[in-house]
């Protein structure tokens, strides 16, 4: 279910769809950043996912992050980076809330 989501969300192997949740995170993140998407950011990890149809198996599962997976260890690289917490608008936090569905993703 959540490689759907994030297929539902725009993030596809052809691109990312015009008009979609995420076309508009790649132009708001495009704005915030001074011009570019950045590597490793949510539109471009999302984007890679969704591309390869990957979210599940990296661990963004629909039920949470799965233990001892690439989205676990993603999570733990970014709360160390960021003092202990995870950003609201962060990649872990973004990533998982579209393969659960959120953030208009939805199946």
């Amino acid at each position: 279910m959540s490689d759907h989501n994030v297929h539902n969300a725009g993030f596809t192997s052809a691109g990312i769809t015009g008009g979609s949740l995420a076309s508009k995170m790649m132009s708001q993140e495009a704005r915030a950043m001074g011009g570019g998407v950045t590597s490793g950011g949510p539109t471009s990890t999302l984007q890679e996912m969704g591309a390869l149809g990957s979210t599940h198996s990296s661990g963004f599962t629909s039920s949470g992050i799965s233990h001892g997976s690439k989205a676990s260890q993603m999570m733990s690289q970014e709360a160390r980076s960021h003092g202990g917490g995870i950003p609201r608008d962060g990649t872990t936090s973004t990533v998982q809330s579209i393969s659960m569905g959120g953030k208009g993703g939805r199946c």
